[in-house]
């Protein structure tokens, strides 16, 4: 399991040492062109010092140079958290700097946390995943060919993405079933199994199929299950009337490419597609806690991590609720990106080295190409300190 050290022991280290990571409050406005100084909460241990700043340098140019509002990024390498640090700002407006704490839209990484409840479920005996879903919600309606979990984990289902503006929902879902009368009706893309076709609306079905197979609701189960054994004390419904303290502000970027408060969305409809709000640590928390045995057991990782085929045979980069590819040196990924009405999130790991990396950014479509920047660099020294690079 994840291991930090207590902040407050922190910020008594970082007083008595007048080290450089002092804790610092400011940031730099989307327009600016400067990134400025960031609030820390988690220094890094001496020995991986030179990596964090070498990280810490590629954020603040990159923020300066794409003029994203604000990027919260935590690192762990073999189980501990090296690096927890905000940059720029979570709310414009009035000027709240960015840090760990803030609870950001993490998008699609929700599918890869649904996935966790599904494995749970299927270690316990509680869910075959090669059975039709109506035997875990009878009200979905049969379609011209049976649709089973383990296709819809792997979006081979050929149940369909969102259509218009779906994405820009405004109305409530009280419950996940009234949410799949958004696509229960619509035919299939394609017979399951036959090709993949990614969407946010099969990992809805999953959400009702956890909630049957758990005999819970969904989001409670989602607690009981996932986030209160991992200590994610922080990971919520992105629900739109309660205060949800540390919850960011929203941005887009309209026609002209200036960031703008993004529009009201109801995400209701979508918690294991898209619905949940998370921070960096708790991400990071979660993402690590499936390279050991404590919270997973083998079989059910490597069922989450073995890539699936079409019937023809054809890799589809994709496991369950986990994308799996490489780096440029074959090293094995496992990661998840998501993109919301402002927020753009990547979830990445190396197994063989331990280094897990997120980086959660309150602007919609915002390029985060520096958060795989960042795995490069600890993925490299923690190879090169374990002589295997």
């Amino acid at each position: 399991m994840l291991t930090r050290t207590p902040r407050i022991f922190l910020a008594l280290l970082l007083v008595a040492s007048g080290s450089s990571f002092a804790l610092a409050q400011s940031g730099a406005p989307a327009q600016s062109d400067a990134a400025g100084d960031a609030h820390v909460l988690v220094p890094a241990p001496l020995h991986h010092a030179g990596v964090v700043e070498r990280a810490r340098g590629l954020v603040r140019a990159d923020i300066a140079r794409r003029g994203y509002p604000g990027i919260a990024i935590a690192v762990a390498v073999g189980g501990e958290t090296v690096w927890s640090e905000g940059f720029g700002y979570a709310d414009l407006e009035h000027r709240v700097p960015m840090s760990p704490a803030v609870k950001f839209r993490v998008g699609s990484i929700s599918k890869s946390m649904t996935a966790a409840a599904v494995a749970t479920l299927v270690a316990a005996g509680r869910l075959d995943l090669d059975a039709a879903v109506q035997r875990y919600v009878p009200s979905f309606p049969e379609k011209a060919h049976p649709i089973t979990t383990r296709q819809l984990g792997g979006h081979l289902a050929g149940i369909r993405h969102y259509q218009g503006d779906e994405n820009l929902i405004r109305d409530p879902y009280p419950t996940v079933l009234d949410g799949l009368g958004i696509f229960a009706d619509d035919p299939l893309l394609h017979e399951p199994g036959t090709a993949f076709a990614y969407t946010s609306h099969g990992f809805n079905l999953i959400s009702a199929v956890v909630a049957g197979a758990a005999g819970r609701p969904f989001l409670d189960y989602m607690r009981e299950a996932v986030f209160r054994p991992l200590g994610m004390r922080d990971t919520v419904a992105d629900f739109v009337t309660p205060i949800i303290p540390g919850r960011t502000s929203y941005y887009i970027r309209d026609a002209a490419g200036r960031v703008v408060n993004a529009p009201f969305v109801n995400n209701s409809y979508k918690w294991a597609g898209g619905g949940f709000l998370s921070t960096t640590e708790d991400v990071v928390r979660f993402a690590d806690a499936h390279l050991g045995d404590a919270f997973l057991p083998e079989s059910a990782r490597k069922l989450l991590f073995t890539e699936q085929r079409t019937r023809d045979g054809e890799a589809v980069g994709y496991g369950l609720g986990w994308f799996i590819g490489e780096d440029g040196d074959g090293r094995r990924l496992l990661f998840h990106s998501g993109g919301s009405v402002g927020g753009t999130s990547l979830m990445v790991m190396q197994p063989e080295t331990r280094v897990v990396v997120v980086g959660l950014i309150n602007l919609s479509g915002a390029n985060n190409v520096v958060v795989r920047q960042v795995l490069d660099l600890f993925v490299d020294a923690a190879a090169a300190a374990s002589g295997t690079q």
